[in-house]
């Protein structure tokens, strides 16, 4: 499978993060628990795509669609 913005995954999705955007948002990405190598998964997309509710370990993150497009996974 090929690397993707964690933006493009459906519901109920999961993938593993591969990469974060270098930039001031990658830093507070990461500073949030989206690290390169954990395991997430798609909880709940917004009817108009905006926010995404992603949860990663043992806690659920609420993403902005423009922050979830700055993290590139491999769907599981």
């Amino acid at each position: 499978m090929s690397v993707i913005p964690l933006s493009s995954l459906s519901m109920g999705d999961k993938a593993i993060i591969i990469s974060l955007d270098n930039s001031t948002l990658g830093l507070k990405l990461m500073e949030m628990g989206c690290l390169p190598g954990e395991a997430i998964e798609i909880n709940y997309i917004a009817p108009l795509g905006d926010p995404i509710s992603v949860q990663i370990g043992n806690y659920i993150l609420g993403l902005r669609k423009s922050e979830a497009e700055a993290v590139k996974v491999k769907k599981q």
